[in-house]
């Protein structure tokens, strides 16, 4: 064989090893129900980074935009591009049903991260990867009323009513709430995780003349939020205490300055890593440990806010 044949049979085995290799990549379609939410951002990253981490795995980002029916055609797109797996954060917990009804009746492996779909049995080749919320709020009402030593007023700002996050962090919130008769509670509203709106939801309650000794925030946001409020009310820090959940980046510097009494720490990291490892172990065929995997969620204080990134 002469140098050109040698180059043209090299250059084609190449290009066929290329193409094996490149078919043998894993196509993931990924459908969050916002990108514009601060926690979900990170865990996106995250997702982003242990992909490429992996190698071979090919992530595909939609952006729901909070809206239940286009997340369902988003998802109905990915299955049409013949995705290997699927991973869902979902807009609408109550609405999962579809979602999983479609991706099984395609064949394709379905892994939902970081909100738990309300149906509580999931099918086969179908996964979550979450945390119990219900001990997030009560861990972060637990060291709220030992501050307050057992008596006072809280007001309660609340996620998005549709997503049972919401619902199982405040029902924690409120088993806790059954041990201290003398913590009473003198408002609950919704803030859908925003910061703006946990400032003006408690700049009103401030408005109105509220009296209340601490804020149970669903989330980081808000409660940051909701300290702003305080501050631009005049309250010394540390008068009306503020509980956040999540612990991200702002979350962890506003306990640093006392703005936060305490957060509870949602591990984005483990979720994201987590249902990437599940959808890759899924779409392979292969065995989870188990079908509900749950990340653990860890107390944030003055005391050890440092050991967390």
């Amino acid at each position: 064989m002469n140098t050109k044949a040698r180059f043209t049979s090299l250059a084609l085995a190449l290009m066929l090893s290329s193409g094996a290799v490149m078919a043998a990549d894993l196509k993931i379609g990924v459908a969050m129900s916002q990108f514009d939410d601060t926690y979900l951002t990170y865990m996106r990253e995250d997702m982003g980074k242990k992909a490429k981490d992996m190698g071979g795995v090919d992530l595909q980002f939609v952006d729901g935009r909070n809206d239940v029916n286009k997340q369902l055609d988003q998802v109905q797109e990915l299955i049409g591009k013949k995705v290997d797996a699927l991973i869902v954060n979902p807009v609408d917990t109550a609405a999962t049903g579809r979602i999983t009804k479609a991706a099984t009746a395609a064949g394709i492996p379905l892994v939902y991260v970081n909100r738990r779909p309300d149906d509580p049995k999931l099918p086969a080749g179908v996964a979550s990867v979450t945390s119990d919320d219900k001990e997030a709020g009560r861990m972060q009402m637990e060291y709220i009323a030992n501050k307050l030593n057992g008596k006072g007023t809280v007001v309660i700002l609340l996620g998005e009513l549709s997503n049972n996050s919401t619902r199982d962090r405040t029902e924690g919130v409120k088993e806790v709430l059954k041990k201290y008769p003398d913590i009473k509670i003198a408002e609950e509203q919704e803030g859908a995780w925003g910061r703006q709106k946990g400032m003006d939801i408690t700049n009103n309650w401030l408005t109105q003349g509220r009296d209340f000794s601490a804020v149970l925030s669903n989330n980081d946001e808000m409660a940051i939020g909701a300290s702003m409020a305080l501050k631009q009310a005049g309250k010394k820090q540390g008068d009306v205490l503020v509980a956040g959940v999540d612990g991200t980046p702002d979350g962890l510097a506003a306990v640093k300055k006392g703005d936060l009494t305490v957060s509870v720490f949602q591990d984005a990291k483990g979720q994201g890593e987590g249902s990437i490892d599940a959808a890759v172990k899924l779409a392979k065929k292969e065995a989870l440990p188990q079908q509900a995997i749950v990340i653990p969620f860890k107390l944030i204080t003055p005391e050890n806010v440092s050991t967390f990134k």
